[in-house]
This record gives structure tokens, C-alpha cells and sequence, in this order.
């Protein structure tokens, strides 16, 4: 195990700069996810902590140790690819002993190797197939074996599962798991799905065009996001993000109105806002709740809407429901909901859960307490929020 410590990395391709001095540190031990979409610079990160792409400025330390300009087969990592770059002519036990045999290890020292790792990975009845008669999640597991014998002190993997189906891709986030359970490695991994990301790792890294947006664990991401790109990177489906506006700011709060729909009043700590003044406000689909009849509860901003349109994916239906914005809003409910196309519909959600951020959406917004407002003035106690 090992920590991986960047300072001040800067990246640029000819005149184009990707990163401009990142600063971060992987624990000991810890599995950390690098997100985000295509572009996004998570990939050439990843390489750049290989040694396989040389940072333009900044230091790359590995358990302690200044590798910045250190050959990759130096700096104590092995890397696991999204093609699995297996040798089609040699078997499982010759692809996983590859290595070993280059840095000249002995025959008895190979053997007891490639056992251990097999038997990790429960390939020890394949050792004497070839590449072409594994599914591809055995091939990603021979390439993974190929990395473990090298008992290297960081495990990078640049998206080892997309070019698995969806069952496949599932099975083997699961053993990654017990793989990292089982080896205690410190291991860093690339994907464009945020899925994979909150369910392998300890902490995430959200990175957009050269980036870091935010750094936190899966729930942290989750519930308390940075910025929209966050809000809206992570959590599926997408958070519903409103444009709202300032209607009033005093001692008692702010009153925000959401494109004229509906207000809400939000308790904003050491801001100044004036009548006017723009910003975002996020609602997760599944905080939505469809109200049977004509109003909400106290504490909740409700939304009048019709029903555009429903996917039914069984236990859960995701609705979309046209409240006069220029995009529907999502609602996830039960499946066994009852929705019709074209039927008037309220929406409601505690205002509690309600995410607000600053105009730019850069920057989330601290939220002491938020608060409906009803007819003939505020509620008389606001309610607390977690956010």
C-alpha cells in the first residue's frame, strides 16, 4: 500500500492547457475513482501517475517518494486497460507470468505467483486456456492477475469494464471489491459511469475539462454537492435543476421565486442578495412526491404539471412532468403508480431537500434553513436543513 500525492500538476497538449495545477492526494489503502465525462482529463491523470504521460509542470509522489520523472516500471504501479491486451498465442498461466519472466524471476518464484493470484481471482481452472475460449470478463480477470503478480503498491485501472455487457460489467464491479477487500491495495480508478464510481469507491474525484470540481465520498457527491456539475454529474436519473430568481432578501430570509411558478423562502448565511439576483435550485427526481388533491403539506413547495410522458422500468417509474418550464421536470416513484399522459398533476417536495446554488453554479450556497411560503406570509418556524 502506498498514498499518490499530486502538487501543483499543470498538463498541456501544444498551446491548449488541460490542467493548471491540481493538487490531490490518494490514502493508503484507499479505492478512489476518477469521473466525469469524455474530455474531462481523468484518463491522462491516470497515465500521468503511470509515468506514461509526463506532467508539464508539478510532482507526482508515490508512498513518499518523488516519481515525476522515474521510468513507469519504476515507480511501483501497474496498470490495467481497457483493452486487455492479452498475448493471443500464450495461455492464461503464460500471459499472467509475462512479466515475471522479463524481470528474470525464478521458475518456483513464478509458479507460487501465478497460483496466488489465480486463486484470488478464481482462474485456476482456466490457467490452460488461451485468450480466444474466455468471456471477456475471464480475459479482464487474466489482466487484472497479470497486474496482482507484480505486487505493485498502486493499482491503476483506466475503464477495465466498458467493453463488458451490462450483466458482466455488475459481476465484475463485485469482485473488484472483493479484490480490493482482499489485497488492501491502494487502487485508483477511471470511468465515465457514475454507477461504477459510488458503488467501488472510498472517495471520488469529479473532474470537468481538467477540473477537480469536487473530492468526497460517493455520499458526499451525492447529498452535498459543490456546484450543478456535480449535482447534475452524479445520481441517476439527472437532478432537476430549476432557474430561480431573488423576489425579496431580509432579516427573515430570502424568498426565491422559481421562474415565477412558486416561491420558496431559503435562509442564506453571511450573503447579501437583492431583488433580482439569479440562481439554481436543485430537486432530486426521487425527493418528488406526486399529492392527491388540490395542495400540499406545510414545510413542502409544491409544483402544479401534466404528465408528458413515463418509463416503466418495473419496481420504478421515472415520470416526466411539464410544469411550464422550458424542460420537463423527473419524478422517480413506484412503479405501481398509477400515471396517466396529458393528467393534471401536483407535485410536491420538502424544502428541506431542496439544493441551492449561485448563479454561476460553481458554488452551492449554505443553506441554514429553508421554508414554503404560503398565503398572507412566512411560515411561523423554519425548518432545519441537513444541507
Amino acid at each position: 500500500m502506498a498514498t499518490v500525492t499530486l502538487s501543483a500538476i499543470t498538463k498541456s497538449f501544444d498551446s491548449v492547457a488541460l490542467f493548471d495545477g491540481v493538487d490531490l492526494k490518494i490514502e493508503s489503502g484507499e479505492f478512489a475513482a476518477f469521473v466525469g465525462p469524455s474530455g474531462s482529463g481523468k484518463s491522462t491523470l491516470l497515465r500521468m501517475i503511470a509515468g506514461l504521460e509526463e506532467a508539464t509542470s508539478g510532482t507526482i509522489q508515490i508512498d513518499g517518494r518523488d516519481v515525476t520523472h522515474e521510468e513507469p516500471s519504476k515507480r511501483g504501479v501497474a496498470m490495467v486497460f481497457q483493452n486487455y491486451a492479452l498475448y493471443p498465442h500464450m495461455d492464461v498461466f503464460e500471459n499472467i507470468a509475462f512479466n515475471l519472466r522479463i524481470a528474470r524471476y525464478s521458475k518456483a518464484e513464478i509458479e507460487a505467483a501465478v497460483e496466488e493470484a489465480a486463486r484470488i481471482l478464481r482462474l485456476d481452472d482456466l490457467l490452460r486456456r488461451k485468450p480466444s475460449q474466455l468471456s471477456g470478463g475471464q480475459r479482464q480477470r487474466v489482466a487484472i492477475g497479470r497486474a496482482i503478480v507484480r505486487k505493485p503498491k498502486v493499482f491503476l485501472f483506466d475503464e477495465p469494464l466498458s467493453n463488458l455487457d451490462a450483466g458482466l460489467r455488475t459481476q465484475m464491479r463485485l469482485e473488484l471489491e472483493t479484490l480490493h477487500r482482499t489485497l488492501g491495495a491502494t487502487m485508483i480508478y477511471v470511468t465515465h459511469d457514475q454507477t461504477e464510481a459510488m458503488t467501488l469507491a472510498n472517495r471520488i474525484v469529479a473532474l470537468d475539462y481538467g477540473e477537480v470540481k469536487q473530492v468526497g465520498t460517493p455520499g458526499e457527491l451525492y447529498y452535498t454537492p459543490d456546484n450543478t456539475f456535480v449535482a447534475g454529474f452524479i445520481g441517476s436519473p439527472r437532478i432537476n435543476l430549476l432557474s430561480a430568481s431573488v423576489r425579496e432578501s431580509g432579516t427573515n430570509g430570502t424568498v426565491v421565486a422559481i421562474d415565477g411558478l412558486a416561491d420558496v423562502q431559503v435562509t442564506l448565511p453571511h450573503e447579501d442578495f437583492v431583488a433580482g439576483d439569479e440562481m439554481t435550485l436543485g430537486i432530486r427526481p426521487e425527493e418528488l412526491r406526486f399529492v392527491e388533491g388540490t395542495t400540499g403539506t406545510s414545510g413542502e413547495l409544491t409544483l402544479e404539471g401534466t404528465l408528458t410522458t413515463a418509463d416503466r422500468l418495473g419496481n420504478i417509474t421515472y415520470a416526466y412532468v411539464d410544469v411550464g418550464l422550458d424542460r420537463d421536470i423527473t419524478v422517480q416513484t413506484a412503479g405501481k403508480h398509477e400515471i396517466v399522459s396529458g393528467a393534471p398533476l401536483l407535485l410536491s417536495v420538502p424544502v428541506t431537500q431542496i439544493h441551492v446554488f449561485d448563479k454561476t453554479g460553481r458554488r452551492r450556497l449554505p443553506v441554514a434553513a429553508t421554508r414554503p411560503v404560503v398565503a398572507g406570509g412566512m411560515e411561523a418556524d423554519a425548518l432545519r436543513s441537513d444541507l
